[in-house]
Parts: structure tokens; sequence; C-alpha cells
């Protein structure tokens, strides 16, 4: 899901129940300490009023900066006598530090009037007043402030993680001139290419079911909350999901229903069309004047695409922009909090306290306050495997070599090819790849880095890997995947994934907490772990145009090209590189019938088993540095 619950997973699940309790004790009074809070509805250039919380500091020593967040998940709590149980802002440091906190409610959301659009496309071009955009209410908003809360200096700073990384996103193309400084966090950016809809046209079923029960719920209690669309239980999504296909089940009576537009949005449109181009903010991110910090995680299942490709569309349409990237050893919105979670095959101090001290604050005090340094170089990613910050002065780094890594016969990932031989398996719907371990009421978020060999024994699962290795091998950047393939269907869906396999006298790790007063203690096995580091998806009908898709010829050779996310990662001496393929990835991504068809219309009789063919000139080609 998106960032919807993760204040609460922020100051709950990262910390032990009685430092929560002190830690939001602390927080709460020291907002009413030092903070006045007030609440207006600001009015847009189109009449439509806007809920706005403000919360400003009592001393009036000093003019202080603005620090603006816009959100659809709410700027609760509501009522001029409450507060909120965490600190505000992006971090504690920054509360600490004194600025004017605004959260606001965006059009159509809990309190705010108007009709709420997913993804507001942006208008370039305004001809009248009830031309509106996020740009242009983050404008009327600004302005407002300006002219209407006291002892401001003038300087407006803007942050966001998830959706509300797309309203930060969303106020850079013609800015307010008082925007200084904005940090775009795991903004949702291009919802078909590689965000939260679908991965190169392939529908992500588990996450969009669950977050449209809850964004497209009823308004109740005069804006304060939303009533699911539906209930459900299940104890286990694989099987749940197994029941629900085709798509058309969703809109049953017990689900949707049809009564959840985004939902019929979705599915209504599967090709990349106008929709989701309108909804592409990376082409509006032109002359961007204000410094700009876009911040991700390398384990991020919802929004890692957007993070990576916010920076690429902001570096290559507006090169004068003061632009860094930051990428963190976290999952989605994971360094908002106090601590990390820890991985079960997984082990590395938080990094979170880093980049509150050395990252966000310092950037916010510079741009905003002019206060202290930011000299922070393009690129600050954290390095895994070596599990140290690296910094760079391009992003991708700019001495990478490209190595082509093929999946050739007797299961080896060499440097030698054979496009003659193949390997082959029988992708079958009616018993498609998990895409984790275990049973799951919901997303089981560790699946980012989950041990693969309960994939790897399967025989709809392709593995190839390496020898020992002799040294360490970095690999900083993009991949590209270059697979030959045929079947017996018109279309298939070929998913890939790198994996660091681990040497089978590796080390383990134990772990120790209290959870309700009681002392628990986990000890982790890591020998011969098959450690995922970046997987993903591509819908073959799309090969040639995410426009117009093409069915595939039934037993023709055909080249699948795409690109995985980046990655920077130290496959260290003694452990071996590891390339899965397999033809689903169930219940994440919803299942490709094997036949060229409308997905979201078709009907069960469409499913189909496949033969599927991987010929060994296929290729992952990783970017190597030294």
């Amino acid at each position: 899901m998106r960032f919807i619950l993760m204040v609460k997973v922020a100051i709950i699940l990262f910390l032990p129940v009685s430092l929560y309790a002190q830690r939001v004790n602390e927080d709460s009074a020291f907002i009413v300490n030092n903070y006045t809070k007030i609440e207006r509805m600001i009015p847009m250039r189109d009449g439509v009023r806007l809920f706005t919380s403000i919360y400003f500091p009592k001393e009036q020593n000093e003019k202080y900066p603005f620090l603006l967040e816009r959100t659809p998940y709410s700027c609760a709590p509501y009522g001029e006598k409450k507060v909120p149980g965490r600190w505000l802002g992006p971090n504690r440091l920054l509360m600490h530090e004194k600025y004017i906190f605004v959260y606001q409610d965006v059009r159509g959301r809990y309190k705010s009037e108007g009709s709420f659009d997913e993804m507001t496309p942006a208008k370039e071009v305004k001809k009248s007043k009830k031309d509106t955009d996020e740009s242009s209410d983050t404008f009327d908003t600004i302005e407002w402030l300006l002219k209407n809360v006291a002892n401001n200096n003038g300087k407006v700073g803007i942050a966001g993680i998830s959706y509300p990384g797309f309203y930060a996103s969303a106020s850079l193309p013609d800015a307010h001139p008082a925007i200084k400084a904005v940090s775009p966090q795991a903004p949702v950016t291009d919802e078909f290419i590689g965000d939260d809809a679908y991965h190169n046209g392939a529908f992500f079923l588990l996450d969009n079911f669950d977050f449209t029960n809850y964004f497209q719920g009823t308004r109740i209690d005069s804006g304060k909350d939303y009533k699911d669309v539906f209930q459900s239980e299940r104890p286990d999504a694989y099987s749940f999901f197994k029941t629900m296909e085709p798509l058309t089940k969703t809109n049953g009576n017990l689900y949707f229903d049809n009564k959840a537009q985004i939902w019929n949005e979705y599915l209504a449109h599967d090709t990349y069309d106008d929709y989701w181009k309108a909804r592409n903010i990376r082409t509006h991110l032109k002359n961007i004047k204000p410094a700009v910090l876009v911040v991700g995680g390398w384990f991020d299942a919802e929004d890692m695409f957007g993070s990576l490709h916010t920076y690429e569309a902001i570096k290559k349409q507006s090169p004068a922009t003061d632009l860094r990237l930051v990428m963190g050893p976290w999952t989605h919105g994971e360094w908002f909090g106090v601590k990390q979670f820890g991985f079960p095959t997984l082990n590395f101090e938080s990094q979170n306290q880093y980049y509150h001290e050395q990252i966000e604050t310092k950037f916010f005090n510079y741009y905003l306050k002019h206060k202290g340094d930011f000299k922070l170089p393009a690129a600050t990613v954290f390095e895994t495997g070596t599990n140290q910050w690296k910094h760079y002065n391009s992003w991708p780094p700019a001495n990478a070599v490209s190595k082509k890594m093929y999946l050739s016969g007797k299961q080896k990932l060499s440097q030698t090819s054979d496009m003659q031989s193949f390997d082959e398996y029988i992708s079958d719907p009616a018993n498609p790849v998990p895409y984790t371990n275990g049973v799951y009421s919901g997303r089981n978020n560790n699946y980012m880095v989950e041990d693969q060999r309960f994939s790897a024994s399967r025989p709809d699962v392709l593995v190839y890997e390496t020898d020992t290795l002799t040294k360490d091998i970095t690999v900083t950047g993009r991949l590209k995947i270059d697979m030959f393939i045929s079947t017996t269907g018109t279309d298939a869906d070929i998913i890939v994934k790198l994996i660091d396999v681990l040497p089978d006298h590796e080390p383990g790790f134990q772990t120790s907490y209290k959870m309700n007063g009681v002392r628990q203690t986990h000890e982790y096995q890591l020998a011969g772990v098959q450690r995922l580091q970046r997987a993903e998806v591509f819908r073959c009908k799309f090969r040639n145009s995410y426009e117009k898709p093409e069915p595939l010829v039934p037993g023709q050779i055909t080249e699948i090209k795409f690109e995985m996310n980046e990655i920077a990662h130290t496959f260290k001496k003694g452990h071996r590189l590891m390339v899965q393929v397999q033809s689903s990835w169930f219940p994440l991504v919803d299942l490709n019938p094997q036949k060229f068809t409308d997905i979201p219309t078709c009907s069960e009789n469409d499913f189909q088993k496949a033969t599927i063919r991987l010929y060994h000139n296929s290729s992952v080609t990783l970017p190597v540095t030294e």
C-alpha cells in the first residue's frame, strides 16, 4: 500500500511499546508548549476551498519558513486543540529547529472541497481560473499563507512521501517563487510503466485491490474518515486471489461492484493510453527553479521507480536545477521513522539517524533558513553487500562498465551464449508461481529481499548461476534485460530476478527485542540463502509499444527487452550470482491468460497453459564499477 499508514508504522512498529508511549508524550508536549495550531479553509482560484492545518512557533523573535505537505491521506487530527501523536514535519529534528508546519487535504479528500482526481493531470496552459492542477493549488495555497500567516520569512519548503511525494513533484512546474526547496520522496510518478498500478503493462493486483478498497470508500464523520467499499477476510492472499481471477470477478457484488471509480479506471485503461500519459508527471519536470532532494529506498515495493525516474527526468529536462538523489536501504517510506525494520535475511544498522541529521535537516535548513551548508554530491546511495554509503558526482556512475551475462546451457550464468539451444517450462495459470514463501493475508513487505530457494525448486522456474566468485563484483546502475523466448501461447509474462547466493558456510545472526514486555529472540540461518536483489515483470504483448499491444506468434522466437530499476550492490567473493526466470508472480501481479486478449474483461475459458522456451542467447547486462 502507499503511504497511508506510514505514520503509525513509523512510531509504533519501529519502537517498543513503552518507548513509543514516551516519545508520543514528549512530541505532543513539545508541540503544545512551542506551537500554536490554527485550521483554515484556503480558497483556490476557482473558488474551491482546501482544509489546511497550520502550526506556527509561539516564539516570535525571528521569522520562520514554511514546510508544507499536501496529502490525500488526511491532515488529522482535526480540531485546533488537538495535536499529532508524533513530531511535526519530515523528522523530529526539524520540529525542534522551528518551522511553520502546514498540512493540507487535497481536493476532494477528507475535509477539503471539490472533486478528487487520481494523479491529477498537469496543465501547462491554463486559460481561465477553472483550469486548475496541483501546481496551481500549491501556488494559491502559498499565496494565502504568505499574506495571512504572520512572522514568516517568505520561503517555502515542500516534502511528501509516496502519494504526498507526487504532490511535492507536482508543485515544481511553474512553481511559486517562494518555493525554495522541494523533496519528493518515493513519489508516485508513472503508474503504468513502473509505479503502483502497472509495471511494464502487468497489473499489480494485490496492492491495488487492497488500496482501492480503502481509498475509494465513502466519506464519513464530516470528512474525517472513510468507510471501506467492502468488507472481506482472507487468511491466505494466494488462495483468495486464485478464486478472484479473472479480474471481472472483482466487480462482483461482494467486492467493488462498480462503486470504485479508480478501480474501474485502472481496468479500463490497460494500455499506455492518454489516461496514463496525462498522469505522467515526468514530462512536466522542466525548467525547475527550487532546489530538489529526491529520496527513495532500495527495498521500496511501491515507488522505487518513482524516485529514480523523477531524478532522471529533472536531470535530463532541467540540467541547471540544484538537484540531488538519495537512495538508502529502506522499504517504502521507512526513512520517516525513528529507526528501520529488520529483514529476516538481511542484517545492518539503521541508517535513519544519519539521513535525518546529515541530509534532510541540513537540506531544509540551508535553503530555507540559510543555516549551515549543504554540500552533498549529485547522488548519495547506500551500497548493500558492503553496507556503506557511497557518493557519486553523477548518477548512474560514469565509470560503470557494462558486463553482459548470458543465460546459457547447464543452468550457467556466463559470458558465452548459444543461440541454438534453449530451456523450457510449462507455465500454468492454475498453478502460478507465488511471489513469496509462506501464507500471508496481505503483502509480505520483505519479498524484496526474500530467500528465493522456494521458487528455485519449481519446474516452472528456470535457474542460472555463476561459479563461486573469486573476487568482489560491485553492480551500480540500471539493469538491462534481453530475453529471447518462444511460446505456444499468444501472450506471456516474463519475470526476471537477480539474486545473490550466499555461501553454504555463511554465519547467521540473532535479533532480540521486547514485545508487550516479553523478550523475543530470533535466530536467522543464512547458509545458502538466495537473497533477492532486484526483480521485474514484463508483459510481452507490449514488447514493441505500450500503446499498441501485439500478440506473440506461437513457436516464433521473439526478443523481449526491458530495463530493471537501478541497483547498488556488491556480490562478495565466495558468493554466486543467480538469475531466475518465470512467467507468473502471484498474486502480486495478476494472471496472464497467455492468450492475446483484453485481460480485465477476459473469461475463465481464456486462461491456458503454455510451454515457454528461453534461448541461451538471452542475457542480463550489469553495470559493474570498481
